[in-house]
């Protein structure tokens, strides 16, 4: 019997959306998510499951879809996902759950990801009914905090709330959120999503408090004179690394992590309205090749780039961005320029960039990262015209919060020391997971660490 094809993903035609930050993905109808879904197998041992990071009961929510039960589809979702319609979006599905879809083995496998959006939006659509913990829930009596709000803290929060604990939440920047809303374009994930998942967050009882910078403001042993019985520091990797290279500090040179908040948090996107300053010029290179990169480069045609092009030293087999981000960027006339690397930077007059001297690179032998490695050819350096450059070679955890923690230990690159099962660090009941442990990695990875220390500090507090 011949596999049916996924049902396509409706999308904004591309010469519309590369001029506006409306969603590019439109989601599906009803039914063309019921149709969807009864495309699984609904396989006895569920293999997808397996392959999802916070454990969502996929087999089962979607068999629910399948009649378009959606209310029962997400209770399903929540027992284990606190951010169901953020993880329908960004979510890489097609290196977890869907990677092992029975479907996959002879066809293509079964869209869980816009199933998972689709479920959430229906639900929030609706109005979602909260249902509040017992009063005689474990946690009842006991205070928790947790430093960040994005989807790592987030997690936790709402994991160790449903338990009873009195959650708050500690965020940095003006808005909840974390990375999801200032890393993020609003082409791929709305702020009111975000929004509306930590409104969710708040009916169950947890508190944000924004605007407090951990190890400035209140350092986490202050934290602990508070009644905060145990932590979890979900503070992501927000320190951006750069190339060293000369010309870097040149004008019109942005890390992504600079040009990503100022276009996302601050709302550059919405000039005149928020009169950010960002000066995203004619012709925007963005250097690297992963989601970052992708949303870097989007957004610059998106703010009015005639050319926005990509500056990559490896080929495009070795890109770590999504494949349906690479796809959406060709779409929008983005422009790959790999096997280049760039050397230095030139600036006019004025001190503002206005080009790029770069090498072309040839593949070697596979490095530490199990990709080939570049190796540069001789004699081949030629300048690049640009008039905006924004380095996404990745980031690492800022050391604010452990400089300023006695006890808590880091490794040598500044991500914080922690055993792999629970999250716990060297400091006595202090937590830890996502970026602020791994480095740059996904939501969802992030997500699967929150949960794992809910559990571990939930069991903590209780031995106590």
């Amino acid at each position: 019997m011949p596999i049916k094809p996924r049902t396509p993903m409706p999308t904004q035609e591309a010469e519309a959306r590369k001029r506006n930050f409306n969603e590019v993905a439109l989601g599906y109808t009803e039914e063309q998510a019921m149709a969807e879904a009864a495309r699984c197998l609904q396989c006895k041992d569920a293999p997808c499951q397996k392959g999802c990071p916070v454990g969502v009961q996929i087999k089962d929510f979607i068999k629910a879809a399948k009649t378009g039960d959606w209310a029962t589809a997400y209770d399903k979702i929540k027992e284990t996902n606190s951010l169901p319609a953020v993880c329908g979006r960004v979510c890489p599905q097609e290196e977890q759950c869907e990677k092992v879809c029975l479907l996959g083995k002879k066809g293509q496998p079964s869209a869980i990801g816009r199933l998972e959006r689709f479920t959430a939006d229906m639900a929030m659509k609706r109005g979602v009914e909260v249902k509040q913990p017992d009063d005689g829930a474990p946690g009842r009596g006991h205070k928790v905090a947790i430093v960040g709000s994005g989807p790592s803290g987030l997690t936790a929060a709402g994991d160790l709330a449903k338990l009873g604990y009195a959650v708050t939440v500690y965020e940095a920047l003006h808005a909840a959120g974390g990375v999801l809303i200032y890393g993020i374009p609003e082409f791929r994930l709305p702020k009111s999503i975000v929004a509306e998942e930590v409104d969710l967050l708040k009916k169950i009882g947890v508190k944000f408090e924004t605007d407090v910078i951990i190890g400035k403001t209140v350092t986490v042993d202050e934290l602990f004179g508070m009644d905060y019985e145990a932590m979890f520091l979900g503070t992501g990797a927000g320190l951006p690394k750069f190339m060293g290279i000369p010309g870097e500090n040149l004008n019109g040179i942005y890390s992504a992590n600079e040009y990503l908040t100022r276009t996302n948090l601050m709302k550059a996107y919405r000039f005149p309205e928020y009169d950010t300053p960002l000066k995203s010029g004619k012709k925007v290179a963005v250097v690297g090749a992963g989601n970052v990169a992708m949303d870097s480069v989007r957004s610059a045609l998106r703010h009015g780039a005639d050319e926005a092009f990509v500056v990559y030293r490896r080929t495009e087999k070795e890109m770590t961005a999504r494949a349906e981000e690479f796809e959406h960027a060709v779409e929008e006339g983005v422009k790959f320029n790999f096997l280049t690397n760039p050397m230095k930077f030139i600036g006019d007059e004025n001190g503002w960039v206005k080009g790029m001297e770069v090498q072309k690179m040839e593949l070697g032998e596979p490095d530490a990262s199990g990709r080939a490695r570049p190796v540069p050819v001789p004699n081949s350096n030629y300048v690049i015209d640009c008039d905006t450059v924004v380095i996404a070679l990745g980031t690492s955890p800022n050391p604010l919060v452990s400089s300023t923690t006695p006890g808590l230990k880091t490794k040598e690159w500044g991500g914080l020391i922690v055993e792999e099962e629970t999250g716990k660090t060297t400091k006595d009941g202090v937590y830890a997971g996502g970026d602020a442990v791994t480095g740059s990695a996904t939501v969802i990875l992030a997500m699967g660490a929150g949960k794992k220390a809910a559990k571990a500090i939930h069991e903590y507090i209780q031995s106590k």
